[in-house]
């Protein structure tokens, strides 16, 4: 019981308004019990002493043997129980009162010293005392005056009367109202405290009821308010976490391509130099068929050549890493590059008799870098007249794309491994049969095709025709 207690704060609450409530009420009623009888008699103490101040005034002024009829006027007002008479040795003296006298015959009343005891004894009286002389005589006398306390005693009565009464209605109330200020009082810190462990937990989808006005409800608003902002910061971070562990991703997807990238050119680069400086050693030492140096000197140009085209594509890869999207840009007339071009390889699309399919209309502009579009179509014809046989068509065509400008190019006559397509734009790929140092290129071509297109917001794609193989783009 004690341990629930410790940990409901309603319970605490309860209790300690009840014990507080009950206390003040009990400490109210004492102090009611106490204050109202001993404040009535002082009143009734001061009604005494002032009527029998003016008793005994009047007692001086007359000779004792007078005075009785004074002690009849005492005797019978309300306020007066009994009065008694001293000498100045201490003596009882017998009042020389008048009272009754005419009805009874001239038989004198005394009230008896027993007889005031007995009354003493039945109620609660007040009393006071006085000294003062008769005026026939210098003998002092000493006056008691006894006052009627029945209602103080009554009224004390009356209280321990309704004590039970009283502390049942006490016990009710306190326990009602403990009740109502607790529930008012802890409910809304309960359900803070409910919220605050939902939020601990990182579940913001609750709202505290905004209906008061004091500092609570401005708490609830508040809490309303962080919630909102919790939410929104949490869904922030989250998308922020997602990019930055795609951004991580993405860059050890770079950092190991760039690992293969340099991996792939130290071995690229590192079969013709082993080449040349093997034809070169059996020239210079006579050994053979490296005796015939005029042949083996013109092998050792072309692969210097092909050397030369490999390290110009890597240096072409290194700025683009390096510039990224800050090349920059002109506008730029297709057909006029593409036209270009073609005139200049015209000499090997005469040799090989191919022929040429135009679908294209008098201009295309689209915004780019010249070097860099440049590149793209030189690769990407280059590679369709280098692949194709004699006397087999390549198709050029541009058309309107979604606002955008797309460009197809196939070349007939053969096609690519299915199961070769996906790996054709990775950095020194090459299809099987395109391998041989006479026709086949670095195996960056592509590789440099992708970036530059990426770079420009656009992708190629490659796919096999039922003539032969087509590459596109859109810029």
């Amino acid at each position: 019981m004690i341990k629930k207690v410790k940990s409901s704060l309603f319970a605490k609450v309860f209790f300690t308004t009840a014990i507080l409530l009950l206390c003040v009420s009990l400490l109210v009623f004492g102090l009611l019990a106490w204050l109202m009888p001993q404040t009535y008699s002082n009143k009734l103490n001061t009604v005494l002493d002032e009527r029998a101040q003016g008793f005994v005034s009047e007692l001086e002024q007359v000779a004792f043997s007078n005075s009785g009829g004074l002690f009849d006027q005492i005797l019978q007002d309300t306020e007066i129980n009994s009065v008694e008479l001293y000498n100045g040795k201490g003596a009882f003296v017998p009042l020389p009162t008048e009272l009754f006298d005419n009805a009874w015959g001239g038989n004198a009343v005394y009230i008896e010293q027993t007889q005031v005891d007995k009354m003493r004894e039945t109620a609660p009286v007040l009393s006071s005392s006085y000294h003062f002389s008769f005026s026939d005589s210098n003998e002092r006398y000493m006056l008691i005056v006894y006052g009627a306390a029945e209602q103080v005693g009554e009224l004390q009565q009356s209280f321990i009367r309704v004590f039970p009464l009283i502390l049942l209605i006490v016990l009710a109330v306190a326990f009602a109202g403990s009740w109502l200020y607790s529930h008012m009082i802890t409910k809304p810190v309960l359900s803070i405290s409910r919220i605050s462990e939902k939020m601990s937990d990182l579940q913001l989808d609750w709202q505290v009821d905004e209906q008061r006005t004091d500092e609570l409800g401005t708490l609830g608003k508040s809490l309303n308010t962080l919630s909102r902002n919790l939410s929104g910061v949490l869904f922030e971070l989250q998308n922020a976490n997602k990019k930055l562990e795609a951004d991580i991703e993405h860059e050890k997807e770079l950092e190991q391509a760039r690992i293969n990238f340099f991996s792939a050119v130290s071995h690229e680069l590192k079969t013709p130099i082993t080449v040349i400086k093997g034809q070169l050693e059996g020239m210079l030492l006579g050994i053979g068929a490296y005796k015939d140096r005029e042949k083996y000197l013109a092998r050792s140009l072309e692969i210097a050549n092909t050397l030369e085209t490999m390290v110009q594509e890597i240096l072409t890869i290194s700025r683009l890493e390096t510039t990224g999207m800050d090349f920059k840009k002109d506008y730029l007339d297709c057909v006029q590059i593409i036209k270009s071009y073609l005139s200049e390889t015209e000499d090997l699309i005469v040799e090989k008799d191919l022929h040429i399919h135009f679908d294209i209309p008098t201009s295309a502009f689209i915004s780019g870098n010249k070097i860099l579009v440049e590149k793209v179509f030189s690769n990407l014809i280059g590679n369709a007249i280098k692949y194709s046989p004699k006397g087999s068509a390549i198709y050029i065509s541009i058309f309107a794309e979604h606002e955008r400008t797309g460009f197809s190019i196939e070349n007939t006559g053969v096609h690519i491994p299915e199961d070769s397509i996906p790996k054709l734009f990775d950095a020194f790929y090459r299809v099987e049969q395109s391998r041989s140092r006479k026709t086949g290129g670095s195996g960056l071509g592509l590789y440099i095709v992708q970036e530059i297109l990426r770079q420009h917001g656009s992708e190629c794609i490659v796919c096999n025709t039922q003539f032969g193989v087509k590459f596109s783009f859109s810029l």
